[in-house]
């Protein structure tokens, strides 16, 4: 059962977390798809400039990632102390920034 971020994440006790995520279905995000004899390795490429970009965008420091073929694992550090700096406007121009634009 899923819980909610404020369950999950305790400033108090740690800045650091690792964090997974996965594709849908367990569909090729990078690699060579036997199954289907494509290559995804072009992604990779993708993955890490996204998530350097996001790093600049948000109080997230990246301390070591891995993009696999159908999953990533992240090691972040959260900054508590540089986005309790941040006004309101900062942070909607923040968050701005960091959505994807898709056509």
């Amino acid at each position: 059962m899923t819980r909610p971020r404020a369950a999950l994440v305790s400033l108090s006790d740690t800045p650091w977390y690792h964090v997974v995520t996965r594709c849908v279905r367990r569909a090729y995000l990078c690699g060579f798809d036997r199954l289907t004899g494509r290559s995804f390795e072009h992604r990779r490429g993708w993955v890490e400039l996204r998530l350097r970009q996001l790093a600049g965008v948000f109080a997230i420091d990246v301390a070591a990632y891995a993009v696999m073929s159908n999953h990533v694992h992240l090691v972040v550090r959260v900054d508590a102390d540089r986005a309790a700096g941040w006004s309101d406007t900062e942070v909607l121009r923040r968050r701005i920034k960091g959505t994807p634009t898709y056509r």
